[in-house]
């Protein structure tokens, strides 16, 4: 798993602007959505994979953690899937005319809806009151990727959770389209996966210092359970 650092002087300019270095830590469970980005076969599992993300495979315990925790909390767990359609070749072009022509139809089937590549990961704890969401951008927030944000204000969510992989690619673009939709958006340390730590700590620092809130599991966890109301709290 990723070694998390983000330096001393970014906290100290969060806490100067914010108040807070956590300044999410008084979030509402009820209305707090785990949002899992792209835990798919086509990012984890080697000989599947068209971009494999090695380090994915060990943030699953901390991504169903979390699941378990926001289900009891009262809140949303949705699982997010880089989907590919037909019109990503001519409406997002620039990504598929200039990739290589082998890795681009490796990832048009990895990603296409059906595919071995394109389902979630085996040992995801997904269950029946979940949500799936089918994404055709990096961003599941972004305007035509997906109906996220719709679902997400029609089940009154104010605070989404990001998490999955990889950190700076469909991770960072998510939260950040979140954040600027008005939903205070929290990164995971812990539970988000790149291809190396410097790639992970850019990203989440980058987020932090202007975005959003960066937590580690346990942290999160005790948000959650601090925050609940006795009788929001659910089977776990």
């Amino acid at each position: 798993m990723h070694k998390t650092h983000i330096p001393q002087h970014i906290i100290d300019r969060v806490i100067d602007r914010r108040g807070s270095a956590h300044p999410f830590s008084d979030l509402d469970p009820a209305r707090t959505a785990l949002v899992v980005i792209d835990l798919q076969n086509g990012f984890m599992v080697p000989g599947v994979a068209h971009a494999l993300c090695e380090t994915a495979v060990q943030i699953v315990p901390n991504v169903n953690r979390l699941a378990r925790a926001v289900r009891a909390a009262g809140g949303k767990v949705f699982w997010v899937q880089n989907t590919h359609d037909d019109s990503c070749l001519t409406e997002w072009s620039v990504l598929h005319d200039y990739t290589v022509r082998e890795k681009q139809l490796h990832r048009v089937r990895s990603m296409s809806e059906g595919s071995e590549g394109h389902a979630l990961y085996p040992t995801l704890d997904v269950q029946p009151g979940d949500e799936t969401v089918q994404k055709t951008r990096f961003s599941a927030f972004i305007s035509g990727s997906s109906d996220l944000p719709q679902r997400l204000k029609a089940a009154d969510c104010d605070t989404v959770l990001i998490v999955g992989t990889v950190t700076n690619v469909c991770c960072d673009s998510s939260a950040r389209d979140a954040m600027m939709l008005n939903f205070k958006t929290i990164m995971v340390s812990d539970a988000n996966a790149a291809l190396t730590d410097d790639e992970h700590n850019a990203a989440l620092t980058a987020f932090y210092a202007t975005f959003g809130d960066v937590m580690d599991t346990d942290h999160l966890i005790a948000c959650l359970s601090r925050n609940t109301q006795p009788d929001q709290r659910k089977a776990s």
